[in-house]
């Protein structure tokens, strides 16, 4: 892919947007195949130990509460689902720049992985049936989500909402899997040593 000399001029960084991927062994490949075929195969019944996953990301939620307390109380609110996001993105970003196929793979599929408890919690805003976490004081935890869809006045569409969110997921983690495998198989292998 060439990006226009003008981006690269600007941002020189660019430019190893330019370079090849880093190639990933036939071995390799069908082992995260299959791995993520497991994946979405536990994320579809909704539960199975790799779903395991998400508890990594609770600190992550909690850590951006915190992170975003300084930017007042919408923001603060918000932080949670920020970093939530912005850490596997962000990742995923390194990962690129690094032209490490796996790695930008495996982090943009849990970026958008995460949308799916995201739009669990989205899709309780009204109903406030899930336990909620805190890492402050629990006599004065709020749902996230009821706060920010009552803020931006569109509570009564927590479900719908939710839904959207829930399908980009999906759409994200299957879209993912298959520019993984695309890139992966079209990527020529490195020719083997000389001895």
């Amino acid at each position: 892919m060439r990006l226009p000399d003008s981006w690269t001029e600007r941002l020189p960084v660019l430019e190893t947007l330019e370079d090849d991927w880093s190639t990933v062994p036939r071995y390799a490949l069908v082992a995260w195949l299959l791995f993520y075929a497991l994946f979405l195969y536990q994320a579809a019944k909704g539960r199975g130990p790799l779903l395991m996953i998400d508890v990594v990301f609770v600190p992550i939620h909690e850590g951006g509460h915190l992170l975003f307390s300084y930017f007042g109380r919408f923001l603060n609110v918000a932080g949670g689902t920020l970093l939530q996001l912005a850490v596997p993105f962000t990742l995923a970003a390194y990962f690129a720049f690094q032209r490490q196929l796996q790695g930008t793979a495996f982090c943009a599929f849990f970026c958008f992985e995460q949308l799916l408890p995201i739009a669990t919690y989205m899709a309780d805003a009204r109903a406030q049936e899930l336990p909620l976490l805190t890492v402050g004081d629990p006599e004065f935890v709020i749902h996230d989500w009821n706060y920010l869809f009552s803020a931006l006045g569109v509570l009564d569409h927590d479900t719908q909402i939710a839904t959207c969110v829930r399908a980009i997921g999906w759409l994200g983690m299957f879209g993912t899997v298959a520019w993984f495998a695309w890139k992966s198989w079209s990527t020529e292998p490195a020719p083997p040593a000389r001895r």
